[in-house]
């Protein structure tokens, strides 16, 4: 077989989203290359922002020639013009077995062995990925297993790396029963860290104190910005990452940061106290804009945070000792759980599609390009 298959997203100028299987060659590696089978790749909110840009998933379909196509609103179009008439690849991570290896040493060591790859592309059946980008599992280790070892788990690490590197000693995290959030609340117990966690409903609160986790806000009560200081005086958090993005939640963060310093503050000033506060915007669960009610002073600060910029920065040997643990700790620290996997087939049925694209806490779905083949 000369020949696999992979998906690709297609955002056309007439206003319609297509997502559809395409036909490639094999790739053959080059030196420091090896050749990835691959056999699961996670369904991570980032990958959704591929898939489907900016179109309308409840308006969904699939053709019967198995393409999903979805309306894009024409006001929306002209802020995606970039990506007009180009096929994307899809999946910024996944695993599975190496069938070919390029002629260096460091990728004939890796022939025949399970591998966890990142840097996109990876909704395909085969992919070449340079030999240093993949991480060797223990040797019986599912690929379902190593499929998410890199975007959730180096995501959560490199937060109390920021944290560390700007001067904080704790953290506040929202959307904070996702598996993301439960890996970061599992990391900060075994690192001694404080962790404030914000949910919306009580079952993902039972999800967090099964873990072990000392402090949960949920936020749809009516007594939450008061639970909130509580916790941010108690922990002394001054560093926030907000996976929602929109609506007032890093405001009212930066409130609860402020009061709490104000108890400890001995002068008044007007410009509030002069403790940094910073709250990190690294996801858009909330599409509506960001909110900002400025009631805590002149010592505060909303940006974005992306984790390849950080890796960026963090240096070589940092982001080596931060996959080093990852595979440490594959299955127990990282291990992440997952609602279904589906093949290439059901990914582009549209009430699935519904499905996976709602992005619920708790739920996250597998890709498996060789199933059903």
């Amino acid at each position: 077989m000369s020949k696999a298959l992979e998906i690709r997203s297609l955002l056309q100028e007439s206003g319609s989203l297509n997502v559809s299987l395409q036909e490639t060659d094999i790739p053959t590696p080059a030196d420091h290359e090896v050749v990835v089978r691959i056999e699961a790749s996670p369904i991570n909110p980032s990958d959704l922002g591929v898939l489907f840009g900016p179109a309308d998933i409840s308006k969904v379909e699939t053709s019967a020639e198995g393409v999903l196509t979805a309306p894009v609103h024409p006001q929306v179009l002209p802020r995606f013009k970039e990506r007009l008439g180009k096929a994307l690849s899809v999946g910024n991570e996944g695993a599975g077995v190496v069938v070919a290896a390029g002629n260096s040493p460091e990728a004939q060591a890796l022939m025949g062995k399970t591998v966890g790859v990142s840097g996109g592309s990876y909704y395909a059946q085969y992919r070449a990925v340079p030999a240093m980008m993949c991480l060797p599992v223990a040797e019986g280790t599912p690929a379902r297993d190593a499929a998410s070892c890199f975007v959730n788990p180096m995501t959560a690490l490199s937060m109390l790396e920021t944290m560390r590197m700007e001067g904080h000693t704790a953290l506040v995290h929202t959307a904070a029963a996702s598996n993301l959030g439960q890996m970061l609340n599992k990391i900060c117990i075994a690192d001694g860290v404080e962790l404030v966690n914000i949910v919306r409903k009580q079952e993902q609160e039972d999800i967090l104190k099964a873990l072990g986790a000392k402090y949960v806000i949920n936020s749809s009560r009516d007594n939450y910005m008061a639970e909130l200081i509580e916790a941010i005086a108690a922990t002394g958090a001054t560093l926030a990452f907000d996976a929602t993005g929109g609506g007032q939640l890093a405001s009212d963060i930066l409130t609860a940061m402020e009061q709490a310093q104000l108890r400890s503050a001995t002068d008044y000033s007007i410009y509030g106290t002069t403790v940094h506060k910073q709250v990190y915007l690294y996801g858009s669960l909330d599409m509506s804009p960001t909110t900002l009610n400025r009631a805590y002073g002149m010592s505060w600060g909303v940006g974005g945070w992306l984790l390849p910029n950080f890796l960026a920065r963090a240096g070589m040997e940092k982001v080596i000792a931060m996959r080093t643990r990852v595979a440490s700790e594959l299955q127990t620290t990282f291990a992440s759980h997952y609602t279904r996997e589906l093949s290439f087939a059901e990914m582009l049925d549209a009430d699935m599609a519904r499905q996976y694209n709602a992005k619920l806490t708790g739920e996250k779905y597998l890709l498996c390009p060789q199933k059903d083949l």
